[in-house]
């Protein structure tokens, strides 16, 4: 009989196997997470148990692709409720909350990650960066790059070898505003805010010295010449602990002359308008 550690599984061989009936199959015990794949309903369902369960379904040459591949590579870019991507050159049906893309993929393309078929780090950099919405193409290049999965010489040389590809120019685009070292999505959405916003390229994670060399802070974002930073404060920061330290850094900070910006995520998402203007205003006035 299936146990509860037995993870997705197909039930067409559950069945031939003796291991449950059909009846049993549709009963209450077990969830359908695609067509054909099942898991107990006593088992967690994350995005990991669902790149499992469509691993299930991929015919040869496939791959977890996209943000589930960067996933795999512990990239922070999945979005709420999004689809396990998978890229296959033929022989698999999108369906609800799998997304598939024909494309061909070299044996050079094609890696595996914690025991399923993903698209290699510089593959999956390329399909993500030539996505049609800039920012996330942005944001999925920096989260590989943070981490070290890729490098940029590296996918400036792929890109430039698939010049001819679908969306090629804009993974041009995307790779050119990528950076190393940015540690989060929302770190990068803030620095595009201002780059796309015509203003210079803030400094990523940059280090404030005091007069005697020593190290007072690392901040997200910095204009060093003007003393202005820009920080996101995620959930995280609100926490008794962090706060305090927070506010320690801040007063260092300031008693060396920064001014240090701080934004939330209802800033950076749904008021960058708003966000650019502060940003602009901090950056003239200093």
């Amino acid at each position: 009989m299936l146990t509860t550690a037995s993870g997705p599984f197909l039930g067409s061989a559950a069945i031939t196997a003796g291991l449950v009936t059909p009846a049993r199959l549709r009963g209450p015990h077990f969830r359908r997470l695609f067509r054909g794949v099942y898991l107990d309903r006593s088992e967690t369902v994350d995005h990991m148990t669902l790149c499992r369960a469509a691993a299930l379904l991929l015919p040869p040459g496939a791959a977890l692709s996209h943000r589930s591949a960067a996933h795999l590579y512990n990239a922070q870019v999945l979005a709420r409720d999004q689809p396990v991507e998978v890229t296959a050159p033929g022989g698999l049906r999108p369906q609800p909350g799998l997304r598939v893309v024909r494309s061909p993929l070299a044996p050079g393309d094609r890696a595996r990650r914690s025991g399923l078929p993903v698209t290699a780090p510089l593959r999956t950099a390329f399909d993500l960066a030539r996505g049609r919405d800039l920012v996330a193409a942005v944001v999925g290049v920096d989260a590989l790059l943070h981490q070290r999965v890729v490098r940029l010489d590296r996918l400036h040389a792929y890109v430039a070898e698939h010049a001819a590809w679908n969306g090629a120019n804009a993974a041009v685009r995307a790779i050119g505003l990528a950076r190393p070292f940015v540690e989060s999505p929302m770190e990068t959405r803030l620095r595009l805010i201002a780059v796309l916003g015509e203003l210079p390229e803030p400094v990523v994670q940059y280090d404030v010295f005091d007069r005697d060399d020593r190290l007072v802070a690392r901040v997200d974002l910095a204009y060093p010449e003007k003393r202005v930073a820009l920080e996101y404060d995620g959930d995280h920061h609100r926490e008794r602990d962090t706060f305090r330290r927070d506010a320690v850094r801040l007063n260092r900070l300031h008693l060396l002359g920064w001014t240090v910006l701080r934004f939330t995520a209802d800033d950076v998402l749904r008021n960058p308008a708003r966000t650019l203007a502060v940003v602009r205003a901090a950056f003239h006035d200093r």
